[in-house]
C-alpha cells in the first residue's frame, strides 16, 4: 500500500461513554472503523473523585460596604506642606439607602443593596416601584449591591453617612464608567507611534502591517486597532482621601477618577488581599 493511500483513509474517531456516578457501572464500550464493536468486560464500580466547581467568591468581595456618588470635578488642594495635589470632587445626592440585605439562607450569598438618587415615580417602572414600596423606601434610580463577607448590623431603610464610613487618609476602590470617545485610530486608541511626515513617507496615522500574509494567513484575536474607545466600565484602586468637608458634604480624593461631571460612581473601601480581604 503506496503513502499516497494512507492519505485517503478516513480518521478514527473514538467515542468514550463516561462511567455513571451510580453504583451499577455499566460497561465501557468503543467504536472504530478499523475495529470491530466489542465491550470490556464487567469491573467493580469504580471510585469517582468529585471536585467542586464552586467558584472562588472571595475575588468578588468588598472590603466594606460602600456607598454611590456623583463626580462634580476635579481642582488643586494645596497640603500644609504646601504640595499641590490634583484631587476630584464628588458629592452627594439623596440616596445611599439601605433596601435589601441578601442573606445565604434567602440568596445564597451574602450582600447589602443600596439605593442611590432620588427621582420622581414615573421615572422607574412598575417592578423597581414595587420592589422599594415592598419595604417602604423612597424612589430611587440606581441600585447596587455590596458583597461582604457578613452582614450583621445592617437593617432596610438604614442610610449610610459617609463621615462614618471613611476618614481623612483611608485608601478607596472608585468604580464608574469612563467618557465615550467614539471610533479612534490606533494613535490615539492604543498611542501607535506616528509615521515619518517627510521623505516621501506615505503612512503617517495608518496603522500599518497587521499580521504576515502566508504564515498564519489571518489576523490573530486581539490585534489593537481602530475601534470604539471609552465608555466602559473600569476601576481604579487604592486612591487616598485627601479632604472630607462636612459642611458642603463632598470628598476629595486624590487623582482622576472615571467619567465627566455628573457621573455616577461606586466608592468602596480598598481592598487589601490578606489584611481586610481573605486569600484564597
Amino acid at each position: 500500500m503506496s503513502l499516497s493511500s494512507f492519505s485517503t483513509m478516513p480518521t478514527a474517531k473514538l467515542r468514550l461513554q463516561t462511567l455513571p456516578t451510580s453504583t451499577t457501572v455499566t460497561p465501557l464500550t468503543l467504536h472504530s472503523p478499523f475495529l470491530p464493536s466489542f465491550r470490556l468486560p464487567k469491573h467493580k464500580p469504580l471510585s469517582i473523585l468529585r471536585i467542586s466547581t464552586s467558584p472562588a467568591i472571595s475575588a468578588s468581595l468588598e472590603a466594606g460596604v460602600g456607598i454611590m456618588a456623583t463626580k462634580l470635578g476635579m481642582m488643586s488642594f494645596f497640603e500644609d506642606s504646601g504640595t499641590v495635589v490634583p484631587v476630584t470632587v464628588v458629592g452627594f445626592r439623596e440616596g445611599n439607602i439601605i433596601t435589601q440585605i441578601k442573606t445565604e439562607a434567602t440568596d445564597g450569598y451574602s450582600a447589602v443593596q443600596v439605593g442611590y438618587r432620588r427621582v420622581r415615580d414615573r421615572k422607574l417602572t412598575k417592578p423597581e416601584m414595587g420592589h422599594l414600596e415592598k419595604s417602604g423606601i423612597i424612589p430611587l434610580r440606581h441600585l447596587q449591591e455590596f458583597r461582604l463577607q457578613s452582614v450583621d448590623g445592617f437593617e432596610v431603610t438604614q442610610k449610610l453617612d459617609f463621615n462614618e464610613l471613611f476618614k481623612e487618609g483611608d485608601l478607596v476602590d472608585v468604580a464608574g464608567t469612563t467618557i465615550g470617545k467614539g471610533f479612534q485610530g490606533g494613535i490615539k486608541r492604543h498611542n501607535f507611534k506616528r509615521g515619518q511626515m517627510t521623505h516621501g513617507s506615505k503612512s503617517h496615522r495608518q496603522l500599518g502591517s497587521i499580521g504576515a500574509g502566508t504564515t498564519p494567513g489571518r489576523v490573530y484575536k486581539g490585534k489593537k486597532m481602530p475601534g470604539r474607545m471609552g465608555g466602559t466600565r473600569t476601576k481604579i484602586r487604592k486612591l487616598k482621601i485627601v479632604k472630607i468637608d462636612d459642611e458642603l458634604k463632598i470628598l476629595m480624593i486624590k487623582g482622576a477618577l472615571p467619567g465627566k461631571p455628573g457621573n455616577l460612581l461606586r466608592i468602596a473601601p480598598a481592598k487589601i488581599v490578606g489584611k481586610n480581604i481573605p486569600k484564597n
